[in-house]
């Protein structure tokens, strides 16, 4: 049977979503699990390739395996091998022909920034600080810009092997806490190599006005990644949900 797993996860200690060698990835330490589980090697495909430090609360993936365990304790009996920064959090029977990135509907990304002149050392591995107030407003406003289908070849980081760079947002949600943490929460139907990162990025840069709202139409139309903002850092980025 062919297994669809919810996985959460803390990235601070790991290389990485995708299995690679000489590092430890969390596709490294889930297949580990269940093969202490089941006692053989089971290659496991994840819905989305989270980098270095990235942290997820809606990561998902499938295996294969025939088990008698039923699939509401079969998270427990996988969890038992697992450290305490890597969670199954819900398993379920799909078809065969199922693919987790290719079946996927949307995914949800959200990117956290703490806005304060002093960084709060317990959101040191969860948010990206940034000093400078940042205009709130402006951001909402410079984030409407990027909804609706695009071509994002800007917001793309250098060597990605992607077909095609258009990708369509469905909807942006800018706001901060009573933490200091500006929460970017963004919803579609795929995303480009690090281009949540680099939106957030820009969106940091129009907020204290290193680029003006009107300029995100403009590096949407450039094509030109030296036209957007810099690349944010990783620990801000959670994958938080993805949708089938």
């Amino acid at each position: 049977m062919k297994i669809l797993t919810t996985v959460a996860y803390d990235g601070t200690n790991y290389y990485g979503w995708q299995r690679q060698n000489g590092q430890i990835t969390v596709q490294e330490v889930l297949e580990n699990a269940i093969k202490n589980l089941f006692g053989k090697h089971i290659e496991i495909r994840g819905a989305s390739r989270t980098d270095s430090g990235v942290h997820a609360t809606g990561q998902r993936m499938v295996f294969l395996q025939d088990t008698n365990i039923p699939m509401n304790n079969l998270p427990l009996a996988i969890n038992n091998f697992l450290p305490k920064d890597i969670k199954i959090l819900k398993t379920q029977e799909v078809k065969e022909n199922f693919h987790p990135q290719y079946n996927a509907k949307n995914k949800t990304y959200t990117y956290k920034i703490y806005n304060e002149k002093i960084m709060n050392p317990l959101y040191n591995n969860y948010a990206w600080h940034v000093k400078p107030t940042l205009n709130i407003e402006n951001m909402v406003l410079a984030g409407e810009s990027l909804v609706g289908e695009h071509n994002f070849l800007s917001f793309c980081a250098r060597g990605a092997t992607s077909k095609t760079f258009v990708r369509t947002i469905y909807s942006i949600d800018i706001q901060k806490n009573n933490d200091n943490i500006i929460e970017i929460t963004i919803n579609g139907n795929g995303f480009l190599y690090n281009m949540v990162r680099i939106i957030s990025g820009t969106l940091a840069y129009i907020g204290y006005g290193k680029l003006k709202v009107e300029d995100m139409k403009h590096i949407i139309d450039a094509k030109d990644r030296t036209k957007a903002g810099i690349t944010a850092p990783p620990q801000g980025l959670i994958l938080k949900q993805i949708n089938y």
